[in-house]
C-alpha cells in the first residue's frame, strides 16, 4: 500500500454520490473522500460488496444497490443523498467495465452491456444529480475515463470508443455549465492495478508493478480526484491524465 499521508479534512461537510464504489477506483475514492470528511452514498451491483466497504469506512455511509444502467438507480441515490444528508455536493460517475480484443470477436452483447454501462450509465448519473447541483449554485461532476480516451487504442476499440464518448460528454458540458457554479471534469488513468486489470486486493504482483513503474494504485487516482475537487472554485481541472511512468502510451 502507498504512504497516507494525515487527513486534513478536506472534503468536511460535503456529500459526494459514486458509482461503482465497491472496488477498485471508486472503493479508493471512498475511502479517502471518508477519510476527508465526506459523508457519501455509494452505488454498485453486488450489495454484500457495498457493504464491506461501507463498514470500513470512517464517515457516514449509504449503500444503493443496482446497475448504473438503468436510470431509475442514479434517480434513487440522489434521492437517498438529499434525504439523509439534506445536500449533494460531488458526483463521482465512475461505474465503468472493460474488453478488449479484436471487434470482430467482441459479443454484441457486451458491446451494448459496455456502451449501456460506461456511456449511459454516466450520463445518467449526471442527469439524475445536475438540477439539485444547478439549484444549488455549486457542485462538482467528474467522470472516471481513462487515457483510452485521449488516443486510439487498437486492442480496445469498444473501451476505447465509451471513453471517447466520456471526454466529449465532459468537454461539452462543462461548456453548458458556465455560469452555474457548478464544475465538470474528468480523470483518465493509465494501468490501474485493480480488479479491473486482473488484480485483486492485495494480489501478489501490485508492488511489483509499481516499483517497475508499469502500473499505479487506485489510491494514486483518488489522490488525483481529491486534488480535482478541493481546488478553489474559481478553478477547474477539466482532464487530468494519471500514467504509470513507464507506460508506453
Amino acid at each position: 500500500m502507498t504512504d497516507t499521508p494525515p487527513a486534513t479534512g478536506r472534503m468536511d461537510g460535503r456529500v459526494a454520490l459514486i458509482t461503482g464504489g465497491s472496488s477498485g477506483i471508486g472503493r479508493a475514492y471512498a475511502q479517502l473522500l471518508s477519510a476527508e470528511g465526506a459523508r457519501l452514498v455509494l452505488v454498485g451491483r453486488d450489495e454484500g460488496r457495498l457493504r464491506e466497504v461501507a463498514d470500513a469506512l470512517p464517515g457516514e455511509v449509504r449503500i444503493i444497490a443496482g446497475d448504473v444502467a438503468h436510470p431509475s438507480v442514479s434517480e434513487q441515490a440522489v434521492t437517498v443523498a438529499l434525504a439523509e444528508f439534506g445536500r449533494l455536493d460531488d458526483v463521482l460517475a465512475n461505474a465503468g467495465l472493460y474488453t478488449g480484443g479484436d471487434f470482430v470477436d467482441t459479443d454484441p452483447a457486451l458491446i451494448e452491456q459496455l456502451v449501456s454501462v460506461n456511456v449511459f450509465g454516466a450520463m445518467a448519473t449526471v442527469r439524475a444529480a445536475l438540477p439539485h447541483l444547478i439549484a444549488a449554485g455549486t457542485g462538482d461532476v467528474l467522470v472516471t475515463s481513462s487515457v483510452s480516451g485521449h488516443q486510439d487504442i487498437h486492442w480496445e476499440p469498444v473501451y476505447s470508443a465509451t471513453k471517447h464518448a466520456m471526454q466529449s460528454f465532459v468537454h461539452t458540458l462543462r461548456r453548458q455549465l458556465v455560469g452555474t457554479g457548478v464544475r465538470a471534469g474528468a480523470v483518465a488513468p493509465g494501468v490501474v492495478l485493480n480488479e479491473l486489470w486482473g488484480y485483486a486486493e492485495g494480489a501478489d504482483g501490485v508492488d511489483q508493478a509499481v516499483g517497475d513503474r508499469t502500473g499505479i494504485r487506485s489510491e494514486d487516482v483518488a489522490d488525483a480526484v481529491l486534488y480535482m475537487l478541493t481546488r478553489p472554485r474559481h478553478v477547474t481541472v477539466r482532464d487530468l491524465v494519471i500514467l504509470p511512468t513507464d507506460q508506453e502510451i
